[in-house]
């Protein structure tokens, strides 16, 4: 967290200092343990491509082994969950350290695209799926 983020994460007064912190830290986490994530989902991925494209793979036979194991599906939810969580995150960051918004209304607009990013993701991995 940049000198900036750990500032405005102790902003406040009294008993509610204490919970920025604690929010801020959990925020930290989540941001760190979630890259970790798409790290290797990405990489995973992009050998995929790779070993698709080098053996002539169509999309309909991409598609066709996403039915036969449950392992692809599986990845790709773990893949959709870790953007879910990551992005919101670092969009928060943006908006704090760049442009001053904090507050609910910038919380609950990121909780928004949280879902969306849920939602749409594992709609896509499920009709992949299906």
């Amino acid at each position: 967290m940049s000198e900036a983020g750990a500032v405005s994460a102790t902003r406040g007064t009294g008993s509610g200092e204490r919970g920025s912190v604690r929010a801020a830290a959990w925020r930290f986490v989540l941001q760190r343990g979630s890259a970790a994530v798409l790290a290797v989902c990405v990489a995973v991925h992009l050998a995929t491509i790779i070993y698709a494209v080098r053996h002539g793979l169509s999309s309909s036979a991409i598609v066709g082994r996403m039915h036969e194991h449950v392992v692809w599906p599986a990845f790709y939810g773990i893949f959709v969950a870790a953007v879910a969580v990551h992005a919101p995150l670092g969009l928060r960051a943006i908006a704090d350290e760049w442009l001053g918004w904090r507050g609910a209304l910038v919380d609950a607009l990121l909780w928004f695209v949280a879902l969306v990013l849920l939602g749409g993701g594992s709609w896509a991995v499920r009709s992949l799926a299906a």
